[in-house]
């Protein structure tokens, strides 16, 4: 059964870290491209980043960038979304997608986990 398991978020002070982990099963991550977005209540969902099949390239929203990395280990069939500097606007539920196509649109993602809550709070 494909399944994606994100895990790692919780409860944050402004300015602290966490790292987000997204665990495939059931599938070779190898072939596809990973996606994090994130949706905040009464937001519509948003991506954040993504990295492609090959880790060559990867891609951050402005909101983000600078403060968030994101890096997959095949082998342990995980990708990863280090957050750094978090603000309080970074408090959302984030969800990992995988797809075919290299960072591409939302839609084009086949698979998603079930999310994992970030708040950035004090």
């Amino acid at each position: 059964q494909l399944q994606l398991v994100e895990s790692g978020g919780g409860l944050v002070q402004p300015g602290g870290s966490l790292r987000l982990s997204c665990a495939a099963s059931g599938f070779t991550l190898d072939y596809y491209a990973i996606g994090w977005f994130r949706q905040a209540p009464g937001k519509e969902r948003e991506g954040v980043s993504c990295i492609s099949s090959s880790s060559g390239f990867t891609n951050y929203a402005d909101s983000v960038k600078g403060r968030f990395t994101i890096s997959r280990d095949n082998a342990e069939k995980t990708v990863y979304l280090q957050m750094n500097s978090l603000k309080p606007e970074d408090t959302a539920v984030y969800y990992c997608a995988a797809g075919r196509v290299d960072c591409g649109l939302e839609y084009e993602y086949n698979y998603w986990g079930q999310g994992t809550q970030v708040t950035v709070s004090s």
